[in-house]
């Protein structure tokens, strides 16, 4: 079930998000300080294009507290507002709420990244 909702994810809004990931993480490594937050963009930028099966677990810190601050300023509201439109576009239809979940999903991540880890669903 994974893959088939990963594969419509994709079609459906994840290569646009994945998009955005990497720009941002491209105008973030032009500087050399900002390659720590650039790797971190790359990586979401991967998470955005299959999402289903994934979860995220926060395990932040002081260090984490500012980058997420940082990040919010310059890069974090314009993507989670462009997954909370993508969100609300995909709740039309209700074949598309489990889709908006993942939406909100990266939404949520877009305003948080750092302390946040990938972590794979097991199956139950």
């Amino acid at each position: 079930m994974h893959v088939l909702g990963n594969i419509i994810w994709f079609i459906f809004g994840g290569l646009v998000g994945a998009i955005s990931w990497f720009l941002a993480g491209c105008l973030w490594c032009i500087t050399i300080i900002g390659i720590p937050i650039g790797l971190q963009c790359f990586k979401f930028a991967t998470l955005s294009l299959a999402p289903f099966g994934k979860d995220i677990a926060y395990r932040g810190g002081g260090v984490s507290l500012i980058l997420n601050i940082i990040w919010l300023i310059v890069s974090g509201l314009p993507i989670a507002f462009g997954h909370l439109i993508s969100a609300l576009l995909l709740t039309i239809a209700v074949v598309g709420i489990p889709f908006a979940a993942q939406s909100l999903k990266m939404a949520l991540l877009a305003l948080m990244p750092f302390g946040a880890e990938i972590v794979s669903k097991r199956w139950k």
